[in-house]
């Protein structure tokens, strides 16, 4: 379906619809601005409404993993679910806050949301590598450059909400902004006239998926991609404590959520760009891992908390975090081609799932429980990026990537 007298074009049916879905999905990473006001109104631990975010991410990267070949098969048709759930995650969460129900946002904002994020992470991206074929970096950087972006426009948005009108009705203007949005974009997207997907490309016999799924390289991919988000979640769900402990006022919170948001998209952008011109591209991820590395040494062992290594810290990791996102589609196809590109790309999404356990697991014994600092959790997360590093450079090592794709 087009719009009477707009002419179909990788802009208007690729890009803006991908941005559109990923600038409101991307929302979900402001939950460390208003979750302490989501527990004060209901009276609650913020510990305990912890574990929403945490689903969220898992069902986000679980649903992504087993919901390629529905992708597949009819884009607009996901985006469409995908919006659906999203928005009735928000509306449900926030019939939650009010009534004070705990157990109802888990599935909400956690289970039902989630899923919503994880359909609506993986349905634009193998349509604007399609219009973006010369330059797959770049498609997947405009597609998920979104998803950092979102925190630079909805965290003032939240702030000012929250402030004067409290957080149900943050939660509510959310699901409409997401609504007129993402509707849109579920109008738009379609790929190119003419491009038909063979039944054999969209559909991935058990032997091929046990194949893939055992390959060296993509157990290395994955537990690289696993270790980056695990490492940037601690972070990022924290973000605002960190910030408000080296003395920042609190008016100061929503602009450095807006700067730290900036270099999460800067990333995303970025990194994806420059694979164009990167082969092999996991040279990326040896860019993200040694400069994360240099950052998490810099607070545990060398300065110490202050206001310019936190900052340093931050914006740094979330160019990683966001560049990982934004690197991992062409990667695959570095090794495992184009054809089942949304697929293989929901199977390595699972690894996001995970890593929203490990870190909540992380954040929840090593700072609730043991109560470790920031400096002491950064040297926990600098050995794991080491271990990431070594994983990047040992994929430089096995079987040459594909340099026919």
């Amino acid at each position: 379906m087009q719009l009477k007298g707009l002419k179909e074009n990788r802009w208007v049916n690729g890009a803006l619809p991908a941005l559109l879905i990923h600038c409101c999905i991307g929302s979900v990473y402001c939950w460390s601005l208003f979750k302490g006001d989501i527990a004060s109104y209901m009276g609650v631990d913020v510990s305990s409404i912890e574990i929403c975010f945490m689903l969220a991410i898992f069902f986000l990267g679980m649903s992504a993993a087993f919901g390629g070949k529905f992708v597949e098969s009819n884009v607009k048709l996901a985006t469409y679910c995908s919006t659906i759930c999203f928005v009735a995650g928000l509306l449900l969460s926030a019939f939650a806050v009010y009534n004070k129900i705990p157990y109802l946002i888990y599935i909400s904002y956690g289970v039902i949301m989630g899923i919503g994020l994880g359909i609506g992470y993986i349905s634009p991206v193998k349509t604007l590598m399609i219009w973006f074929s010369k330059y797959k970096g770049l498609a997947t950087g405009i597609a998920i450059s979104g998803f950092g972006l979102s925190k630079v426009m909805f965290s003032p948005i939240i702030e000012s909400c929250t402030k004067h009108y409290g957080v149900v009705v943050t939660l509510l203007v959310m699901a409409f902004i997401s609504t007129i949005c993402m509707i849109t974009a579920s109008y738009l997207i379609k790929k190119p006239s003419g491009w038909v997907e063979k039944k054999e490309d969209i559909s991935l016999s058990v032997s091929k998926i046990k194949g893939i799924l055992l390959d060296p390289r993509y157990i290395i991919i994955w537990f690289m991609f696993f270790i980056n988000i695990t490492c940037g979640l601690v972070l990022i769900s924290f973000e605002k404590n960190i910030v408000q402990g080296v003395g920042i006022s609190a008016v100061y919170v929503g602009l450095i959520a807006s700067l730290t948001a900036f270099f999460n998209t800067l990333g995303r952008f970025g990194y994806a760009t420059l694979s164009d011109y990167l082969r092999p591209k996991v040279w990326i991820y040896c860019i993200i891992f040694f400069s994360s590395i240099i950052v998490t040494v810099n607070v545990s062992v060398i300065s110490g908390l202050s206001v310019l290594s936190v900052l340093l810290l931050l914006f740094i990791i979330n160019m990683g975090y966001g560049g990982g996102f934004s690197t991992l589609p062409t990667l695959l196809t570095d090794y495992f081609g184009m054809k089942q590109i949304s697929t293989i790309h929901g199977f390595a999404l699972s690894a996001w799932a995970w890593a929203s356990v490990a870190s909540f697991l992380i954040t929840q014994i090593l700072i609730y429980r043991l109560h470790y600092s920031i400096e002491e959790v950064c040297t926990y997360l600098c050995v794991l990026y080491f271990f990431a590093m070594l994983g990047g450079v040992s994929l430089l090592t096995l079987k040459k990537y594909n340099k026919g794709i």
